[in-house]
């Protein structure tokens, strides 16, 4: 059955509440209008197919496959970006507005671009997937009412012949429900009168890069954007951002849960089969992590063995894997822009040695313990669960023959045990370790020990590198473990041999 532009709407446009309400009609613009700015008109029934469109990202129009009716982007539905931007809203002051960039397309070499990934807090509120973009959440006096204006480049056949497809700023409208939306060439006088408006200011652009011209121009210091709001009420945007973020939502979490299904499969599929390059392995898991399910690698990965697991962030992945090794695999998968985080330590020839175990199992059973605390009824913050990670590894290696006096410990474990997850890998930065965890945190639990390979240690145990990490959300009276289908049992590991 063919969809038009009206029932599209009805799809995608989230559901009548106290926080959302009605929109503003105005005369009709057809799609790829460059007027200056558009609103939300009132809809008579159109003639043309919505899967006839062409949008610069996936509908569930033109892409069933990855997104069902409703959802902006996949299990995220309009409803759920509304009430995102509605809980901003209702975090600012009255009249205040808050200002987003997307990121902007980044060069490696002259024309030559790296993968696109958006920024975050733009993501988070908007769904809106492409570069060159502003947001402004615009609170009206001290109801709960607000404006939500779209900014993004205009259809343009020339431009798209080249780059692909672009939304436009009637999809602003009709896809991802802004209530106004325009020109981002306009910026310049799009955004003065919205400021000048504001009783205060919420925005991270004047620390970032942003895009383009408007808000990075080198030649002008201040740059255009700062001139702008010089006279205005400024404050930071990223603790109100945080404070919407860090909890997770059931639909994030089910993001998370098949970015952590899928990654642990692959990580699964890797440990069945011997691997001569560091090289190699990585690429297997890059295919694996997208046949199987996820949209793209969520960060570039850890392919250590031997001694190049003793450095934590070792990314070069361009050496042999030696027999009688450990190799050390820190990578995951993203869906939906969600992440998942894993670390895997096996035996290169499936077999782990009497030391390699002994110290791989000590590792494990202080990983299971501190896991089990992840749960608001345990009353924990991750700090504390650095401490008990801290002291379980302590009393470990002091029964397989350490020497744990003075320095020790922060020598063997440098890092810290875990940190949140969500739309980063390290997500929501800055956000304090120190707050109680409640039902909704998502984190990882990585405990690893790096012998370094000197006098100071026992023999059998020098130049050994291994961590076990788990993506982990925080429930009332138990754990969910996003990431259970990486194996990580002795026991299992070598039977993927047999």
């Amino acid at each position: 059955m063919k969809l038009g532009r009206p029932a599209l709407l009805l799809l995608q446009k989230p559901i009548s509440s106290p926080s959302v309400r009605p929109k503003q009609t105005s005369q009709w613009l057809g799609l790829g209008t460059r007027c200056r700015t558009a609103r939300q008109p009132r809809r008579s029934y159109a003639s043309i197919s919505a899967a006839e469109l062409q949008f610069g990202q996936p509908v569930h129009e033109t892409h069933p496959h990855l997104l069902r009716a409703g959802e902006i982007t996949p299990g995220i539905t309009a409803q759920e970006y509304a009430d995102r931007r509605s809980r901003l809203a209702a975090s600012l002051p009255d009249n205040g507005i808050a200002i987003l960039a997307s990121s902007n397309t980044k060069y490696r070499s002259g024309a030559v671009f790296y993968e696109f990934h958006q920024e975050p807090n733009f993501f988070y509120l908007t769904g809106f997937n492409e570069p060159e973009a502003v947001a402004v959440i615009q609170k009206v006096g001290s109801s709960a009412d607000y404006i939500f204006h779209l900014f993004v480049r205009p259809k343009d056949p020339k431009a798209e012949q080249w780059d692909g497809a672009r939304s436009g700023e009637q999809a602003g409208l009709d896809v991802f429900n802004a209530d106004e939306s325009g020109d981002i060439n306009h910026l310049h006088t799009l955004l003065p009168p919205l400021i000048s408006g504001a009783s205060e200011i919420y925005t991270d652009i004047v620390k970032c890069s942003g895009f383009g011209r408007f808000f990075r121009n080198q030649d002008l210091v201040p740059n255009d954007f700062q001139r702008m709001i010089k006279d205005s009420k400024v404050k930071p945007l990223k603790p109100l951002m945080h404070e919407l973020r860090i909890l997770k939502s059931e639909a994030e979490v089910a993001n998370m849960r098949l970015a952590g299904k899928y990654s642990g499969r692959a990580f699964t599929n890797a440990m069945r089969r011997q691997w001569f390059k560091e090289k190699d392995l990585g690429a297997f898991l890059d295919y694996e992590f997208k046949i199987g399910g996820c949209d793209t690698t969520a960060y570039v990965p850890v392919i250590a063995g031997g001694q190049n697991a003793l450095s934590i962030h070792y990314v070069r992945n361009d050496d042999l894997l030696k027999e009688g090794e450990i190799v050390l695999v820190d990578a995951g998968g993203e869906y939906g822009g969600y992440i998942a985080d894993i670390t895997r330590s096996w035996p290169i020839n499936g077999k782990f040695s009497d030391p390699q175990r002994d110290l791989y199992e000590a590792i494990l059973r202080v990983q299971r313990s501190t896991i089990s605390l992840c749960r608001e009824s345990a009353n924990m913050t991750l700090d504390k669960l650095h401490q008990i990670t801290e002291h379980g590894l302590k009393e470990a290696l002091k029964q397989l023959g350490f020497d744990m006096t003075g320095d020790a410990l922060d020598v063997l474990f440098p890092h810290h045990v875990g940190h949140y997850i969500g739309l980063d890998v390290h997500d929501c930065p800055g956000y304090p370790r120190s707050v109680p965890l409640k039902t909704g945190h998502c984190v990882t639990v990585e405990p690893g020990i790096y012998v370094p390979d000197d006098n100071r240690w026992p023999e059998h145990f020098r130049g050994i590198g291994i961590r076990i990490e788990d993506s982990v959300c925080v429930q009332d009276d138990s754990p969910l473990v996003l990431t259970t289908e990486a194996v990580k049992e002795v026991v299992d590991i070598e039977a993927l041999r047999n």
